[in-house]
């Protein structure tokens, strides 16, 4: 779920003042530009959309420039989440609408950006409850057993984790409780929740109107899943070990340097082998290929970022295609991101 930032909104200057306090880890200073703009009569659902949204989308962007590290990104994010609870306590609303449940998927850890939708609900009258990252559906279900709730809101950063979002959404449902998701998980657009046959909101705004019209949050169209009887989906997860162990024997014979990798660039070769077969996954749980081109396309700007040339990445996926040829769909999407990377300058799969 994101928070869908606007533009225009903030006096000139307040943007780069707090993004500057975030790139020097400065939790005081960015507090101050926050709480200087709700005492400025700034409304505070716009201080958390057009300040601290852009901001952290920023953050994101420049460590996957490799501008900025993981401890930077965190750090920054840290702060970010300071400032929300800094204008949560500042403005206080009390509650004088129903419970909305706000949660990420299992496996999800970006809490930042639900826990903005979040606070905008509260803003808007909902009681919230906030389970943060990574909530198991069992354990969001016994919750929902145990607190009577409007609606649950559950956020999704990554697309391969479509297959537990479609579970967690189910499991909702069955306690007849109606749900609204958001994040780029779900697409851009939304277009994986409509495959999914769930209401989706592309920010803060939206889902909080969503939310209020219980009749249009119910009247969800089925999921359009026909496609899983071919059981490749469940074949290529229970085949994700030999696929990864194959990826990475092939790698090292084809670049002897690797043999050479510290733990730490080992672990992350291990992790990016693993998010290609998880990637590809969900583009067979959905039936979409360019969710997995999509995440080629981005991998590559990742990895060359860092010094590992694309052709890399062409020759991992040249590799599961031919472990893969007997498995129809996930050949053709490897096909097909295998030529969005050659004309990105990549080798591709052939």
């Amino acid at each position: 779920m994101t928070a869908a930032p606007t533009a225009g909104i903030l006096p000139a200057g307040a943007w780069p003042a707090y993004l500057d306090c975030l790139q020097e880890a400065d939790e005081y200073a960015a507090i101050e530009v926050a709480v200087g703009l709700l005492e400025a009569g700034v409304p505070a659902e716009r201080v958390l959309l057009d300040l601290v949204a852009p901001a952290q989308a920023e953050v994101g962007e420049r460590w996957a420039r490799n501008e900025w590290s993981v401890a930077q990104e965190h750090a920054a994010t840290h702060i970010s989440e300071r400032v929300v609870a800094a204008v949560a306590a500042y403005v206080n609303p009390r509650p004088t609408r129903g419970r909305v449940v706000v949660a990420c998927m299992d496996g999800e850890w970006h809490a930042l950006p639900p826990r903005l939708v979040a606070e905008v609900l509260r803003l808007r009258g909902w009681q919230v409850t906030f389970l943060g990252a990574s909530v198991p559906a069992p354990h969001l279900v016994s919750y929902l057993h145990r607190h009577d709730a409007h609606a649950v809101a559950l956020a999704c950063a990554l697309p391969m984790r479509l297959p537990h979002a479609h579970r967690m959404i189910e499991a909702c449902r069955r306690v007849d409780v109606p749900v609204v998701v958001g994040g780029r998980g779900f697409g851009v657009d939304g277009r994986w929740a409509r495959k999914l046959g769930v209401a989706w909101a592309p920010g803060a705004p939206s889902a909080a109107d969503l939310i209020a019209d219980e009749r249009t949050l119910r009247r969800v169209p089925s999921a359009e899943l026909s496609h899983l009887a071919d059981d490749e989906y469940t074949s290529l997860l229970k085949r994700r070990g030999e696929l990864i162990d194959g990826a990475l024997a092939e790698l090292r014979e084809r670049d002897p340097g690797t043999r050479d990798y510290t733990p730490s660039q080992m672990d992350s070769t291990v992790s990016d082998l693993g998010y290609i077969v998880d990637f590809l996954a969900a583009a067979l749980y959905v039936d979409d290929a360019t969710l997995f081109t999509e995440f080629v396309d981005w991998l590559v700007e990742i990895l060359t970022s860092r010094g590992v040339p694309a052709p890399t990445l062409g020759s991992t996926l040249e590799h599961y295609g031919r472990v893969l040829r007997d498995f129809p769909r996930a050949a053709r999407f490897l096909g097909a991101a295998g030529s969005s990377l050659a004309r990105l300058g990549g080798a591709g799969v052939r």
